[in-house]
């Protein structure tokens, strides 16, 4: 069937106001933090913020040398806890071991109940993804943990993420809300409906469609005209509230009439032409998924 293709003109537009929104957000974040502000340590935040595209390898068991290895060649790295028996501690071990290989830990978590998003913080990550959001609510409440007062109510705690990121004279504390990216996965119908409330929550950066999950919740096959519908609305509905769009399927990356809007995947190509072992398509979603 047809897809539905937005206007090019309409949508560099948005992706105009997405791009300062959030840049501008994060200076507010950081409000009553140091004002000679050091180098981003969020590498994958920066490249997004930069209007480029950032993709990742997905880490679903625990194997500290795999990792490693992994994370030497992608932009950031997906630690799956939503569909995974790993646990913090085995996270902890993984991104404890090689924290500056070049991949940002970012870790999908099960919800956004705030014991997850501090533990998640606490050992290191700099980017939460919570999957099946259907309202503000939800949003509102990954945003709220994920950062320190002012912006958030994330409390201060141990862990090795203060080792792992302030380093070289780097403030931990007054830095890391600048350098945290939260990140929001539509998959429902009902999160379609909600999307522009979600996306316009204050601390939500990043909004990404879960594509086989719409797809599965929907009812419509991802080359269907209604489901090109949903993810248009989610697209519109994210640019139009100052936030980032993204898609969980790399294969929307080219080739769609979204892609080049479209900044945020899972998986997809690694930055040097290196493949994960026994993967020969990087694009491919993670073994179990179904495009």
């Amino acid at each position: 069937m047809s897809t539905m293709r937005p206007s090019p003109v309409r949508a560099f537009s948005l992706l105009g106001v997405a791009l300062l929104s959030i840049s501008a957000a994060a200076q507010g974040q950081g409000q009553g933090q140091s004002a000679a502000r050091p180098k981003p340590y969020n590498t994958a935040k920066q490249k997004l913020l930069e209007g480029k595209q950032i993709f990742s390898f997905t880490q679903s068991r625990m194997d500290v040398a795999g990792y490693c290895e992994a994370a030497k060649h992608y932009d950031y790295a997906w630690l799956e806890m939503q569909h995974s028996t790993l646990e913090f501690a085995d996270i902890e071990k993984m991104i404890g071991a090689c924290p500056h290989a070049g991949a940002i830990p970012f870790i999908r978590l099960p919800d956004a109940q705030e014991w997850h998003v501090q533990h998640a913080t606490d050992i290191g990550a700099l980017g939460i993804v919570i999957p099946t959001v259907d309202d503000a609510d939800r949003a509102r409440e990954a945003a709220k943990w994920a950062r320190y007062p002012p912006a958030g109510r994330r409390s201060v705690g141990a862990g090795q993420a203060a080792a792992m990121w302030g380093i070289n004279g780097v403030n931990y504390r007054q830095t890391v809300n600048d350098n945290m990216l939260v990140v929001i996965m539509i998959e429902t119908p009902t999160g379609v409906a909600n999307a522009y409330d979600i996306a316009s929550v204050p601390g939500v950066d990043v909004v990404i469609v879960g594509n086989s999950d719409l797809s599965s919740f929907s009812g419509f096959p991802q080359n269907d005209d209604r489901y090109q519908q949903l993810i248009t609305k989610i697209h519109d509905d994210t640019l139009r509230a100052g936030k980032i769009f993204g898609q969980a399927a790399a294969t929307y990356a080219t080739g769609h009439p979204l892609s080049k809007t479209s900044k945020f995947f899972q998986n997809g190509p690694s930055n040097d032409g290196w493949r994960p072992p026994g993967r020969s398509n990087p694009n491919a979603p993670p073994p179990g998924e179904h495009p």
